[in-house]
């Protein structure tokens, strides 16, 4: 199967020379699919089997990303409306308010709360872990994870980009060697019938 992927630049050639990003491997486009075959070692069916399976590879992949990308999009919002928070206790604090709050204690049961001159916030850091920040600790804690939270979208967003466009290459090949070997087919009936 290395040999599918490492055939030389006459019939295959990979987009923009990137052999993978981030461990996703990059799809070959087979510009002559007999030449391909032949480097390759393969019969049409063993080539379509091997291009089928990294297609489901990628969509296995996809679904990954895409379900990490939603857990991003969810955590994102969160992060700035703690940000929003910190800084409302703040802007109380320096204007020597008391800040009145709503929390739910359970399901559907809520109670007031008046929090006067607070010095630090406690945070969920996950795993039903909670430490108490002092607010400024908090602050940049919580950007920092808005910075990160926010890059790896972008990465995440740029490998999504990079395996559709892998999904597009493959199933554009997986064409042209169906469409190839209908043709090699059809050609030797044709040869056949002639005879």
């Amino acid at each position: 199967m290395a040999a599918a992927t490492s055939s030389s630049a006459v019939a295959v050639s990979t987009p923009q020379g990137v052999a993978e990003r981030r461990g996703i491997p990059a799809a070959s486009f087979v510009e002559d699919v007999e030449t391909y075959l032949r480097q390759a070692g393969l019969e049409v069916n063993s080539a379509l089997a091997f291009l089928q399976e990294r297609l489901q590879q990628y969509k296995m992949v996809e679904m990954k990303l895409l379900a990490q990308q939603r857990e991003l999009q969810a955590k994102i919002p969160d992060i700035e409306k703690c940000l929003d928070i910190v800084a409302t206790l703040k802007a109380k604090k320096a204007l020597g308010e008391a800040l009145i709050a709503d929390f739910e204690l359970s399901e559907g049961i809520y109670s007031r709360a008046k929090i006067e001159d607070s010095d630090s916030v406690c945070l969920w850091l996950g795993a039903n872990v909670m430490l108490e920040y002092s607010c400024d600790e908090a602050n940049e804690l919580l950007k920092s994870n808005l910075e990160n939270a926010r890059a790896s979208l972008e990465v995440l967003v740029g490998d999504l980009h990079f395996l559709r466009d892998q999904q597009t290459i493959t199933q554009v090949t997986i064409a042209r060697i169906f469409n190839w070997d209908v043709h090699q087919r059809r050609s030797k009936q044709s040869v056949m019938k002639e005879t």
